[in-house]
């Protein structure tokens, strides 16, 4: 009952000061416990309160009737008062200072900026509690705000509130919770604006655990949030997404009518955010909105394009048009793998787009939208672009308005339950059934079959003299297979369309530049970005590298590997069209100082798992079978949500179904990857990008680049560096420094091994990627590694030979080759 105390304690006092209440607070005037600062509603007021064993505190409480005392924002959250001793002073430069008797600083609203669009040096500030519970420092002169604490926010989200993110100041607006019930310090839970592309939406987050996504709030829809339920068809209060390029975007909400009732939302200290409604008639809180509780609330419980149904058993169904990847692990009650399309999504099937109703709407990064747009024009782009897979209304008031659209699989979808209308409809690509498509076909040949026969023969005759005459004149434009035939999967983009999307190749759109030609970002004429990669004119890599590269990636389709969505060929010009990759490659963080701190462990072993996966992918479950033969950590490129993909298969090599390896006089490759037997001799497998995959997952855990690696104490490279510390049972002192205390140290053991295992000098002594995969997701054995290939450093014309190793010296005999290509 301790807390009963306190609050007539807090009760007490207040009630005592409210004589000494004033509105404004001016410079070197002094507030003391017992005295405060009242908004003009009177529905605020700013002063000290009290919580348990006898801690104190400063900050904004309400004010009217059985809620008063009640905390909203705390000043000193970290660092209470140990009595009522405490000052608040506002100093000449707009700075406001809680002070303890002695004059020791507890804490400060830090020191200000100066104000916007100031005429003169000198200001006039003034503190002032508004109506709306926000506490400001104004200059009186200019009546720009210097400070305010709506930017600031605790554990209570009031109308007129921002949660997002100021551009300019870069000021990140979020939710904290309280440690305890009855501790406003910092919690563990979090609620903030994820701002990594796409529609903007809510997360709430653990740091206990890394940051990890504790679930999804989702995106403001105007009158919620698709995420969350409630009362949703309501005339108190409505959400608001505001994006001003280059100044600031965010969500607020606020009341329609500001004095009939009050709100606000509190992400309490077990994680929890719910919305509640001051009830006059009652004179208690009614929780009037919050976010799913129930097994359905796990983020991606059902992967992708799987609805989470609390009503249903078991929760987890694929949407309609959709069966299980894995049926086996679907029955298992493993629904991680998720859907996949019934019928496939390829230019022989008919699609459309089918309306979903009352569903929480998918994760909505990679997303684009546009929010004056209807949703008739929203269908009419999404149906023209081959990569969208739905579309929804941004804003579900008044008959819904607003586009936005997916371009990837859908995940964390969840049904509305019974009886409640927060969710919302999206369009989701479905094929039609092939069947009832032939049937009707059919019936329609029957009629027209004699007249259409001659139109046909006409039109092919015209249409085929006028290929052969272009082909003649452009043989780049077609893309031919390794049968001699004519792949027609892959959209053509025009030469003027790319030179529009990337405003003529301009400097400023520049993305890089490697041995295929240079890299320039675009802006298709939908408003998607896009990756345009252009063939130099001097480039070692001609035509059988370009179709090459496009005929593989083109018949691919993984999460981990960059799509490409078309390619263009006129007169000299060669260009592939890719996904837009905002985080650019793995080098740019791994190898540069600065940047490798932004990269920190848990990020890396998912960028880990994720190649990983994506070389499963070529190797064995692809419809072709593919070796990259050019991994390394510039050709893996980073999403939007840090997801790695791996691209650049100019030199890639397709094996039949009966293949396992493959020789060539043309080593191609890069120093420091390219596996011994490769280099030795020409031969290639799947264990060539094993070695890759290894040498890949060393740099990873080391933040070093093999090629090149140096160390006072021994001439080896980082190979050899690593094998050294694993043998002398060193393992962790491979640590990139850069990665702070945030690596694990069983899964850095683990990847050191499996590194190592996958470097082994002779190909067979390699594991499989599905046994890497398995080995990382802690399920296999893993093998006890022995020396690696490669155990000192190789210069461009040495490299290791395949017969004899030095076990005393680590040294390598030494092999001369002229055909290696460093890329």
């Amino acid at each position: 009952m301790n807390w009963f105390y306190c609050y007539c304690a807090l009760f007490f006092i207040l009630k005592t000061s409210s004589a000494s209440a004033v509105n404004t607070m001016v410079p070197n005037q002094i507030l003391k416990y017992g005295e405060t600062i009242t908004s003009t509603s009177e529905f605020f007021e700013l002063g000290f309160f009290i919580r348990e064993q006898n801690l104190w505190y400063f900050g904004i409480t309400y004010k009217k009737a059985a809620e008063k005392g009640r905390a909203v924002w705390v000043a000193n959250r970290e660092l209470p008062l140990a009595g009522p001793t405490g000052m608040l002073k506002l100093s000449d430069n707009g700075t406001l200072q809680l002070v303890t008797a002695n004059n020791t600083l507890i804490w400060s609203s830090s020191q200000p900026s100066p104000p916007k669009q100031s005429v003169t040096s000198t200001i006039k500030p003034v503190a002032q509690l508004l109506d709306n519970g926000n506490l400001v420092i104004r200059d009186n002169i200019s009546g720009n705000i210097i400070w305010q604490s709506f930017d600031h926010p605790g554990n209570s989200w009031l109308p007129g509130m921002k949660i997002g993110v100021d551009l300019v100041t870069g000021i990140q607006r979020k939710l904290t919770s309280w440690k305890t019930r009855t501790d406003p310090s910092a919690g563990v839970y979090t609620v903030s604006m994820d701002i990594n592309g796409g529609y903007p939406q809510l997360y709430i987050t653990n740091s206990t655990n890394n940051m990890s996504l504790q679930q999804r709030v989702g995106s403001a829809n105007g009158l919620g949030f698709s995420a969350m339920r409630g009362r949703v068809q309501n005339h108190l209060y409505e959400f608001e997404f505001v994006y001003k390029e280059k100044e600031e975007m965010y969500i607020t909400y606020t009341l329609r009518n500001r004095t009939s009732s009050f709100t606000r939302m509190i992400l309490n200290y077990q994680g929890q955010l719910r919305q509640f409604v001051w009830i006059n008639s009652s004179q208690l809180w009614d929780m009037y909105m919050m976010p799913f509780d129930d097994e359905c609330k796990s983020y991606g419980l059902c992967g992708t394009f799987g609805n989470c149904d609390i009503k249903t058993s078991p929760v987890c169904t694929c949407l309609q048009g959709f069966e299980p990847k894995v049926p086996e692990q679907w029955s298992a009650r493993n629904w991680s793998t998720g859907c996949k399309h019934q019928i496939p999504m390829d230019n022989e099937n008919v699609f459309n787009f089918t309306k979903f109703s009352n569903l929480k709407l998918p994760d909505s990064r990679g997303t684009w939208f546009n929010s004056t747009m209807s949703l008739r024009e929203c269908e009419n782009i999404c149906t023209s672009n081959v990569s969208c897979t739905a579309y929804a209304n941004t804003d579900i008031r008044d008959g819904g308005s607003g586009c936005l659209m997916w371009f990837s699989e859908l995940v964390d979808i969840r049904q509305a339950p019974q009886g409640d209308d927060s969710g919302q409809d999206i369009y989701i690509k479905v094929a039609n059934n092939p069947r009832l498509i032939h049937k009707k076909k059919k019936s329609h040949l029957i009629v027209s079959l004699p007249i259409v026969s001659v139109v046909v023969l006409f039109t092919f005759a015209v249409l085929l003299y006028a290929w052969r005459k272009k082909k003649s004149q452009n043989k780049g434009e077609a893309l031919i297979n390794d049968d001699g035939k004519q792949d027609l999967e892959l959209p053509l983009f025009s030469l003027d369309e790319i030179v529009k999307a990337t405003g003529n190749f301009s400097v400023n759109n520049k993305l890089g530049e490697g041995g295929f030609g240079e890299v320039y970002k675009g802006v298709d004429e939908y408003g998607g970005e896009i990756a345009v990669k252009r063939l130099s004119k001097t480039s070692r890599q001609g035509l059988d590298e370009f179709q090459n590269e496009a005929i593989c990636i083109a018949k691919l389709q993984h999460r981990n590997l960059v799509k490409l969505l078309g390619y263009c060929a006129e007169g000299d010009e060669m260009m592939l069209i890719y996904e837009y990759m905002p985080n650019k490659s793995l080098d740019y963080f791994l190898f540069d100082e600065s940047n490798s701190v932004l990269l920190d462990w848990p990020q890396r072993y998912h960028i880990i798992k994720g190649i990983a996966r994506g070389l499963l992918y070529l190797h064995q479950d692809s419809r072709l079978r593919i070796i990259h033969r050019d991994l390394k950590a510039s050709n893996i490129l980073l999403d939007s949500n840090m997801n790695p993909k791996i691209s650049d298969f100019g030199l890639a090599r397709m094996f039949k179904e009966y293949e396992n390896e493959a020789n060539t006089n043309k080593v191609v490759g890069t120093f420091g990857y390219i596996a011994p037997e490769y280099a030795a001799n020409g031969s290639f497998s799947a264990k060539s990008d094993v070695f890759s995959f290894g040498v890949l997952v060393l740099e990873m855990v080391s933040g070093k680049k093999n090629r090149g690696f140096s160390h006072e104490g021994h001439r080896d490279n980082l190979l050899g560096h690593t094998w050294r510390l694993y043998k002398e049972a060193r393992p962790l002192e491979l640590v990139d420094a850069a990665l702070g205390d945030s690596w694990n140290a069983s899964e850095v053991v683990q990847a050191i091994h499996v590194g190592l295992s996958c470097v082994q000098h002779h190909a067979d002594d390699r594991p499989t990627m599905s046994s890497v995969v398995h080995m990382l997701g802690g399920e296999g054995a893993l093998p006890l590694p022995n020396q690696p290939g490669y155990y000192t450093e190789v210069t461009k014309h040495e490299v290791a030979s395949t017969s004899s190793v030095s076990q005393a010296s680590g040294s390598v005999n030494e092999f001369t080759i002229t055909e290696i290509y460093a890329r």
